[in-house]
């Protein structure tokens, strides 16, 4: 498993507040997959979490869907934060997988 830090995103010249995100789903079917993208924006309020959505990486011939809602925010003595995800992808090629981890930080 690996994460990024993403300090800043600019659109339409704001600073808009993601985190992005990789981790390994369970293996089923003798194989894994890879979970990873990008968060929705969040405000900056110390009780936000994210919404997340994508498909894995295409493994064993076939992708799964996966999407949920971050955890809330653990702070960090640095004054920076990171979040939790877990879920489960969708039912493709007769199994799914399980999958959990953290998004990069953010500041």
């Amino acid at each position: 498993m690996h994460g990024h830090d993403l300090k800043h995103i600019k659109w339409e010249g704001r600073n808009v507040h993601v985190h992005q995100y990789s981790t390994q789903t369970s293996v089923n079917d003798g194989h894994s997959h890879t979970v990873q993208g990008v968060t929705s924006p969040a405000k900056n309020s110390m009780g936000h979490v994210h919404k997340y959505e994508g498909t894995t990486t295409f493994d064993d011939g076939h992708v799964h869907r996966f999407s949920g809602t971050t955890g809330p925010p653990i702070y960090l003595a640095d004054g920076t934060h990171y979040h939790m995800i877990a879920g489960t992808t969708t039912f493709n090629d007769g199994h799914m997988h399980q999958y959990s981890g953290w998004t990069g930080k953010n500041y």
